[in-house]
């Protein structure tokens, strides 16, 4: 009779735990491109519903996106290093100005794709909490290739969240990013004078 200690259990116990360990990346995967795809497939039928008015359609998308990603997290890694330099008050401020942004600019760019169908074609673990899944937004009405979208979804935290969308390989957290710190390099590090100008862009993408 083997003790719980012997070669024997010990073996079985390595055995079982290495098939965990290999399977935990494949789970992980699954469950980020599950994730994308379920909660993508809703946003595109949300802005597709010509039922709704443009104010109600406006508010249940900014809902959508909030409880998507971490747009909290975005708007910080966006102003880079001036995060560091900057008030709390005005970190704050920015935050809430960056949040309505990001919901203006992707009601606009999704409403483009009306029609679309999204696809997940794979997906790639950075980190056991970290997956970038790759999809591509088809159009039935059209012959053209599909639009390669990729999402990066991290799962550190109680629920999984989108952290970043890749557009045919650009990344806009990258993108909005460089282009803050650019505006707050020319403006003296003013994150007030970029929460006025994110503000004015809100404006222009819902009009």
């Amino acid at each position: 009779m083997s003790t719980p200690f012997s070669p024997a259990r010990r073996s079985v116990l390595t055995a079982a735990l290495a098939v965990l360990f290999l399977a935990m990346p494949a789970l992980a995967q699954n469950s980020a491109e599950s994730f994308v795809s379920g909660s993508i497939q809703k946003g595109l039928a949300l802005l597709n519903n010509k039922a709704l008015a443009p104010a109600a359609k406006r508010d249940q998308f900014e809902d959508f996106l909030l409880d998507l990603t971490d747009l909290k997290r975005i708007a910080d890694f966006t102003l880079g290093v001036y995060r560091r330099s900057a008030s709390p008050a005005d970190v704050a401020a920015f935050q809430t100005a960056f949040q309505n942004y990001a919901v203006s600019v992707y009601q606009f760019y999704f409403s483009k794709y009306s029609g679309q169908t999204l696809k997940v074609t794979g997906s790639t673990l950075r980190a056991p909490t970290d997956t970038i899944v790759a999809t591509q937004l088809i159009d039935p009405a059209k012959s053209g290739p599909p639009l390669e979208v990729s999402f990066r979804v991290r799962s550190d935290g109680p629920r999984p969240v989108v952290t970043d969308v890749s557009v045919e390989g650009v990344w806009l957290s990258l993108q909005q990013r460089d282009q803050f710190v650019a505006f707050l390099g020319e403006n003296n590090g003013n994150v007030k004078l970029l929460i006025t100008h994110l503000s004015e862009l809100s404006k222009q993408f819902r009009t």
